[in-house]
């Protein structure tokens, strides 16, 4: 069983800007002594020889610095902003598969990874690799574009930032409690339609045995746990691509038009660009994200990159029932989320009952 900081922070609530821009309580730096422990904990995870799944935390060992630093980001992304940003990964000096493995142990650490893509994997780039966003089955993470707001599939998501781009990039955040405060403030007849199931297209993620689309709601009806997942792309793409998906109505127009335009109101939104070794942390649940467009340097070592983790945790929140259709299970500190793809393999199902026994997590999976 792995041990949690606990935090004596308030639970998540809505923020705005001009906050995060007073309060830097939510970027936290690794100190020399974390650092140094955690390229210790590479070179030990680089001489097991183990691939990625095979792996527990035990091969990635963290010693006393390191693990409180990484404890306390991820704890704090279930607290007040619902985010941390963790700096000072020394990037600059590893190679790309060192920092692949850095990422991965690292989530070894505190959660079970969600597979993310149709092809059921683990980590993903985010890197421009001439993909298309808005047409059928794009994904946002392997294009250049600027993205919508949207939430991803996990109770955190995890980015560890390799390269910068030349121009652009840059990520924007919004507290989705403070949205939601605003629609009912101007429409409050719009908060019992977010409270609707919308229809999601899977954008070709699912598994065979799924049908292409899923319903959940924008907004959960938990009395205790807030809890927000937007995507309009893929609600769009539903629309477009699934006769059989039920038709928007006007009021569900409506009300995604009042979040498109709420979203990135500076009201709201936060703007940062993340550097070189910055690692960003978001709970999907309260906090919604995007990124603006972005230009490459021509090297192709230059070249924007990040790296991505899905992550369920031991702290995740109780979700609303009606999200179970998507996430598979609600239930406080269960492993939920992430897309299954055409892929998973008996290494993954075996990953990932070792890591949900290892943190105590409830692992129920779908039949």
């Amino acid at each position: 069983m792995s041990t949690f900081i606990q935090t004596n922070l308030e639970k998540p609530r809505a923020w705005f800007p001009q906050e995060l821009s007073r309060d830097s309580s939510w970027i936290h730096f690794l100190s020399r002594e974390a650092v140094t422990e955690i390229e210790e904990a590479l070179q030990h995870a680089k001489a097991t020889g183990k691939n990625w799944l095979e792996m527990t935390a035990n091969d990635f060992p963290l010693k006393r610095h390191a693990k409180q630093a990484i404890d306390q980001a991820f704890a704090v992304t279930q607290t007040a902003y619902g985010m941390c940003l963790l700096k000072g990964f020394p990037v600059e000096r590893w190679s790309v598969e060192d920092a692949r493995l850095a990422h991965w142990g690292i989530g070894l650490n505190v959660g079970v990874a969600r597979t993310q893509n149709i092809a059921s994997q683990v980590m993903n780039d985010v890197r421009d690799e001439g993909g298309s966003y808005k047409v059928k089955n794009g994904r946002g993470y392997n294009t250049n574009a600027g993205l919508d707001f949207h939430v991803d599939s996990c109770d955190v998501v995890a980015l560890l930032c390799l390269q910068t781009a030349k121009s652009g990039g840059t990520s924007k955040v919004t507290s989705s409690i403070a949205v939601v405060d605003e629609v009912k403030r101007l429409r409050p007849d719009l908060i019992p339609v977010m409270q609707q199931p919308f229809y999601y297209s899977y954008q070709g993620t699912n598994d065979a045995s799924q049908p292409p689309f899923y319903k959940c709601p924008i907004l959960g009806d938990d009395p205790e746990f807030f809890a927000l997942r937007a995507n309009r792309k893929n609600v769009t793409a539903a629309q477009r691509d699934f006769p059989e998906v039920p038709r928007l109505t006007s009021a569900q127009i409506e009300l995604l038009d009042l979040l498109d335009e709420l979203l990135p109101d500076d009201k709201f939104c936060y703007s940062m660009q993340l550097d070189r070794g910055d690692m960003q942390l978001l709970n999907n649940y309260v906090v919604i994200h995007s990124r603006t467009n972005f230009e490459d340097h021509e090297e192709p070592e230059r070249k924007r990159h990040l790296l991505r983790l899905w992550l369920s945790i031991p702290q995740g929140q109780r979700l609303p029932p009606l999200w179970k259709e998507y996430f598979g299970d609600i239930e406080a500190g269960s492993v939920r989320g992430g897309v299954r793809g055409s892929q998973i393999t008996e290494a993954f199902l075996a990953y990932e009952k070792r890591q949900a026994e290892h943190l105590g997590m409830t692992l129920r999976r779908a039949t």
